[in-house]
């Protein structure tokens, strides 16, 4: 279900509903409070305006930009903010669970390279100037396995399009999913896209975490329950 819509600055995007809640269980009272005060100082609101990346990051603008779409938890996107203070991060995340405990990553670590948005991560690639990201995460994201729900499913034509255009040429795009299937689709789509480009260098790479991977709870439940994972490379041409 989509909705042709336009913003403030004119940015026309398809409002895409939702299949699913955004809140589930009641924040913590220490969460609610950092949604109140913090979350207005780092939160990107296409609501005012095209994102400023000076606004955002101040005097931090000229470091390396990264993307996590869907953070969930947040210990990806915590974990390489805090190893990589040289490096600045943007998490897109609808569900205030994983907001809130994003916040206190950020506030716990005193974390200053975190922004976080909110809303449909397709209308911030929309909204991101080109050829700004260094490098972008797409870990553990709902495979939809219905097939009549496919077309819920994150990486399509639309995206990886909108993802090309604001990724640096070479910049790596990191998936991990531990759903066949859902693999498969991921590669399919890489394989006719002809913006990226997917180059293992070993027979079993796409079976190995990489040497800076920090593990979300997703992949150790989906260990627990015997599931394999797939982690991919693909590059910008």
């Amino acid at each position: 279900m989509t909705e042709k819509t336009k913003n403030e600055f004119g940015l026309e995007a398809e409002r895409r509903a939702f299949f699913g809640r955004r809140s589930s269980h009641k924040l913590y009272s220490t969460q609610q409070k950092l949604v109140e005060e913090l979350l207005p100082h780092i939160e990107i609101d296409l609501e005012k305006g095209q994102p400023d990346l000076n606004r955002l990051f101040g005097d931090r603008v000229q470091a390396p930009l990264f993307l996590e779409i869907g953070y969930g938890g947040g210990e990806h996107l915590a974990r390489h903010a805090q190893t990589h203070l040289e490096n600045n991060y943007i998490g897109c995340e609808p569900f205030m669970g994983g907001v809130g405990k994003m916040l206190s990553y950020i506030d716990r670590q005193a974390l200053e390279n975190v922004r976080l948005y909110r809303e449909d991560a397709l209308h911030l690639l929309r909204a991101l100037p080109a050829n700004a990201v260094s490098g972008a995460y797409l870990l553990y994201p709902d495979p939809w396995p219905k097939k009549k729900h496919h077309k819920r499913r994150f990486i399509n034509p639309v995206t990886l399009g909108q993802l090309a255009r604001i990724l640096k040429p070479g910049a790596e795009f990191r998936v991990a999913t531990d759903i066949e299937d859902y693999a498969a689709w991921v590669l399919a789509h890489i394989v006719r896209s002809d913006e990226f480009s997917w180059h293992p260098k070993a027979a079993n790479e796409w079976r190995t975490p990489w040497s800076d991977w920090e593990p979300t709870r997703y992949e150790q439940k989906a260990k627990r329950e015997g599931r394999a994972s797939f982690y991919f490379s693909f590059y910008r041409k």
